[in-house]
């Protein structure tokens, strides 16, 4: 099995390397491969709805979104976790993760997706809901653990001090690894869910 980790941070070495770190160890100790990524340092721009992804199969700006794609198709679950700026996400991250998703037309059902947010203080819950929202439209199974996925420090290394939070996504780890078995077995026996064609309501009409 393996699961992509996008690190949204353009620190490095910074407190969400940090809990990233912590999940990874547990991942390798359960023999799930891994490959962790920093995109937020690196120059992606948002999407502009130019439509050259549904004839071309890939996004117009050929940039790491476009490596992502095939580690992304072939990958049993993402991690996405990123430090918190005014209750979000960091910006590039988000524009990575738009077009990730909108311009990849594999089937991502019942991939395993996990969302982390790092922050001093507040606005983990926020961007916590705001990363999980790619997973909800995409038919991914949330993976959960025992509280929130958050994990604090402001100054770089002070995530290390937060044993809650280490403890959360190690729980979370866990889960994920529990999921992406179980939906491997469920897929052997039953195959993936039965899908109805897509229906496109349009309020104005």
């Amino acid at each position: 099995m393996k699961v992509l980790m996008l690190n949204g941070s353009p620190r490095a070495g910074g407190n969400t390397t940090i809990a990233l770190n912590e999940m990874d160890q547990i991942f390798k100790a359960e023999g799930v491969e891994t490959e962790i990524v920093r995109v937020g340092n690196q120059a992606i721009r948002g999407c502009i709805a130019c439509g050259y992804c549904a004839k071309n199969g890939k996004c117009a700006f050929d940039d790491e979104v476009n490596r992502l794609a095939p580690v992304f198709e072939e990958s049993d679950g993402l991690v996405v976790a990123s430090p918190v700026y005014y209750a979000s996400a960091n910006a590039t991250l988000i524009a990575c993760l738009d077009r990730l998703f909108y311009s990849t037309g594999f089937d991502k059902t019942m991939k395993v997706g996990a969302s982390v947010a790092v922050a001093r203080r507040g606005g983990c819950s926020a961007t916590y809901d705001e990363l999980n929202k790619y997973f909800g439209i995409s038919g991914m199974p949330i993976a959960a653990s025992q509280y929130w996925n958050s994990v604090h420090g402001r100054e770089k290394g002070e995530a290390s001090q937060d044993a809650e939070g280490l403890q959360t996504v190690r729980a979370l780890t866990r889960n994920m690894v529990f999921l992406m078995k179980s939906i491997a077995l469920g897929k052997e026996k039953y195959g993936l869910p039965e899908q109805e064609p897509r229906v496109a309501t349009h309020f104005i009409r």
